[in-house]
C-alpha cells in the first residue's frame, strides 16, 4: 500500500525525451504543421510554459525529432561488407520516412547535428572509407545515395494516385495521349492497362544501378 491516496494517479514526471516522444507521436497523427508548443503541451497535459524548462523554443523541438527518426534507421557496419551495409541502410531508411512522412522534408531542409545523426553520418562514411573509397568518393557516394531514397520517398508519399489505381488512371488518360502524337507514352500506357506492366515504382531497380555504379568507381 502505497502513501498516495487511493484513486490518485502519479503524474509521469517531465523530461525532454518525453516531450520529443510526444512530438514525434503528434507529427504523425496530424502533420508536422500541426505541432506547436499549445498542442503539445495539450497532449502532455501540461501548461505550455512547463515546456520551456526541457526545451528552448520549437526549433529545438524540431532538431530533437529529426534526431529521434533517424535514430529508427539501421546504422552501417564499419568494416562490414559496403553493398550489404549500404542496402540495407537505404532500405531501412525509406520504410522509416514512410512511417513519419513529415520526417524527409525535415531531414533535408535542416542542420541535423544530433548525436544520432552525427553517429549514422560517422558510420556510413567508415563503413565506405574502409571498403576503401577516399573520402571524397564516399562523400559523394552517401550524397548519391541519399538523394536518391529520400527522392523517391517523397514521391511516392506525394504521389496522385494509389498503386491500385494506376490501370484505370492510364485509360482515363490515354483519349489525351493519341498514339500518333505520342507514341512511346501512349504504348507504355497501353502496357499498364493491359497489365502487362504494374507502373509500380521501384525503390530496388535504382538503388540498384546506384551500388553498381560506385562499385566500378571503388574498382577504379
Amino acid at each position: 500500500m502505497t502513501k498516495a491516496k487511493k484513486g490518485v494517479r502519479r503524474r509521469t514526471a517531465l523530461t525532454k525525451d518525453r516531450v520529443l516522444s510526444a512530438a514525434v507521436k503528434l507529427a504523425d497523427s496530424e502533420g508536422i504543421e500541426s505541432l506547436s508548443m499549445r498542442k503539445l503541451a495539450s497532449r502532455l497535459r501540461v501548461e505550455a510554459m512547463s515546456l520551456y524548462n526541457h526545451v528552448a523554443n520549437k526549433d529545438e523541438i524540431l532538431d530533437g525529432i529529426v534526431d529521434k527518426i533517424v535514430s529508427e534507421i539501421e546504422v552501417p557496419t564499419v568494416g562490414g561488407d559496403w553493398r550489404v551495409e549500404m542496402h540495407r541502410r537505404s532500405t531501412s531508411a525509406h520504410e522509416v520516412l514512410m512511417r513519419h512522412q513529415w520526417a524527409t522534408m525535415l531531414i533535408v531542409s535542416r542542420v541535423n547535428v544530433g548525436p544520432a545523426m552525427l553517429h549514422f553520418v560517422d558510420s556510413t562514411i567508415g563503413c565506405l572509407v574502409e571498403a576503401g573509397f577516399s573520402y571524397a568518393a564516399a562523400d559523394h557516394a552517401w550524397n548519391a545515395i541519399d538523394s536518391y531514397v529520400y527522392g523517391f520517398t517523397l514521391q511516392k508519399l506525394n504521389f496522385p494516385f494509389a498503386p491500385e489505381e494506376y490501370a484505370e488512371v492510364a485509360k482515363a488518360y490515354l483519349p489525351q495521349i493519341p498514339e500518333e502524337q505520342y507514341p512511346y507514352l501512349h504504348g507504355m500506357s497501353q502496357e499498364v492497362i493491359a497489365g502487362r506492366h504494374d507502373g509500380l515504382h521501384d525503390l530496388e531497380f535504382g538503388l540498384k544501378l546506384i551500388l553498381d555504379g560506385l562499385e566500378e568507381l571503388r574498382g577504379s
